[in-house]
């Protein structure tokens, strides 16, 4: 038993699988299209709302230090991930890399978490974007129909037209190709950049010092049940975290990794990159120097401008400015998050499409969905399906029901990759790397401390929906991705490796 739930599948051969015809996706990606993707996925609601939460919680002024922290959890992981991204150039991101090194049941794991994380992640975006869109038209005079418009707080049946509708529209685009998904995302991407821009450079002029002073706010426990507060901690170590104080920073940089998640969405784009051993890394590290960059100056200018303790929750950047009496980039800042989710929203749809491929290319899920549409050489079947059962989630479900992502999956991958790397290069050492994680394994164990770190800050109702969901996923793996694998199969002599392939 415990051979066939640890059985890896050969590099050359996950490669040899990509070249089969009917399975085969379409290679039109370059590296600017990858870092385009990577600031797309990256640059959210984070950006404009988790500044101000930490910063009037957490961090004060130093809110810019958890991000600087946050983002070299992220560069640690990145690196491990830029390594297996080149090497072994296959859709699936995590989970294909899982498969190489770890083993079946590991990257059964890591895809079945993917899978959901990203379809409760574009779904939360969506219904997030629709929010937006409404303001907007409120503002122009324009109010949407009863029923259809956001079910946040709502108690009658209704339906959140906008979000659906969204979701609908990029499935459709992803649908018709990657190459047209990279244009728009890069229209899109610009947009959202130059708004970003502009707030750092208008918001520099009001920048007050005294806001400043002090720079790390004197250290203030927390009390007992507090939002921020992780039960897991005070059950392991006897102590909770605590507001502001060297702690505080640590605690904020647990909250705004999130808004660092989806770099490793570029991963899943690998087999679709014209020449992924020498793009992938600069993809993926480009994207992560940049958005880290432009996260550090936003939060340094908005905790300029207002005082972190008079900083607003909900729209910290866009209060500011009115604060200081430019009510003009309120409306300028929410267009800019509008357009901005937009991007966010297909590229973690795309993320969920590219693992749910290449888990059902590999016979753990049913091989139906993974042949490729004959014209545009994009999994249609997954894209079709999943958009659909997203749609209706981001229709049908409250923010509030759908806001408490599972962001412990990102960590858990980010710490199964970094060990991936380890092991691989002990059981693979003869394998062609373009690029390679420096001072391992010292990277890797550094990546898996902070990832670890930054878990055992999450709240308990995070680790109970994480178990729940694996328990599913548990039982589906032996009631059917077991037995259905093509590993498994050509165990059995029942399908034939390609060329050159088999299990080791």
């Amino acid at each position: 038993m415990s051979s066939t739930l640890f059985r890896t599948k050969k590099v050359e051969q996950s490669i040899l699988d990509t070249e089969e015809p009917e399975h085969a996706l379409k290679k039109s990606l370059s590296a600017l299209d990858l870092t385009v993707f990577g600031v797309g996925v990256i640059i959210g609601t984070g950006i404009f709302v988790l500044t101000g939460t930490v910063a009037k919680d957490n961090a004060g002024p130093a809110t810019a230090l958890a991000f600087v922290a946050a983002g070299i959890a992220c560069a640690l992981a990145a690196l491990c991930y830029a390594e297996f991204a080149s090497t072994v150039p296959v859709a699936g991101s995590a989970y294909t890399f899982s498969y190489a090194s770890l083993g079946e049941l590991p990257a059964w794991i890591i895809g079945w978490d993917l899978v959901l994380e990203f379809a409760l992640g574009t779904a939360v975006v969506a219904v997030g974007w629709s929010g937006y869109i409404q303001s907007l038209m409120e503002n122009a005079g324009w109010t949407m129909p009863a029923g259809l418009g956001s079910r946040e707080g709502a108690d009658a049946f209704g339906f959140d037209i906008l979000a659906a509708a969204l979701v609908l529209v990029l499935t459709g685009i992803l649908v018709l190709g990657m190459k047209l998904s990279a244009r728009i995302t890069s229209i899109v991407v610009a947009i959202k950049v130059t708004v970003v821009l502009v707030v750092i450079i208008a918001g520099a002029f009001l920048i007050k010092g005294d806001n400043y002073d002090p720079f790390i706010p004197k250290e203030q426990p927390v009390e007992a049940g507090a939002s921020l507060d992780s039960p897991l901690i005070q059950l392991m170590f006897g102590w909770a975290p605590s507001n502001f104080g060297v702690m505080g920073i640590f605690t904020a940089a647990s909250v705004v990794f999130f808004a660092f998640i989806g770099f490793d969405v570029v991963a899943t784009a690998a087999e679709e990159t014209k020449n992924p051993q020498r793009d992938m890394p600069r993809g993926i590290l480009g994207s992560l120097l940049i958005c880290t960059t432009l996260y550090v100056l936003v939060s340094i200018v908005v905790t300029g401008m207002q005082h972190y303790s008079e900083l607003s929750v909900d729209a910290p950047l866009a209060d500011a400015f009115k604060a200081t009496g430019h009510p003009w980039f309120a409306g300028f800042i929410s267009f800019g998050a509008a357009v901005g989710l937009t991007t966010v929203c297909m590229i973690l749809l795309l993320g969920q499409t590219r693992v749910f491929f290449a888990m059902s290319r590999d016979g753990l899920l049913p091989r139906f969905f993974s042949r490729v549409h004959p014209r545009f050489k994009t999994p249609h079947r997954p894209t079709i399906l999943l958009g659909v059962i997203i749609a209706i989630l981001a229709g049908f479900t409250p923010l509030t029901e759908l806001a408490a992502l599972v962001n412990i999956g990102t960590l858990f991958a980010f710490v199964v990759v970094a060990i991936g790397v380890i092991i691989l290069r002990k059981s693979r050492p003869d394998l062609p790397r373009a690029f390679r994680t420096p001072w391992v394994p010292v990277i890797p164990i550094l990546s898996v401390c902070a990832s670890l770190w930054l878990m055992i800050n999450l709240p308990a109702e995070t680790w109970v929906r994480f178990a729940i969901w694996m328990a599913a996923g548990f039982l589906v793996y032996f009631l059917y991705g077991r037995t259905h694998s093509r590993l498994a199969r050509r165990d059995a002599g029942e399908e034939q490796p390609s060329v050159g392939g088999g299990t080791p």
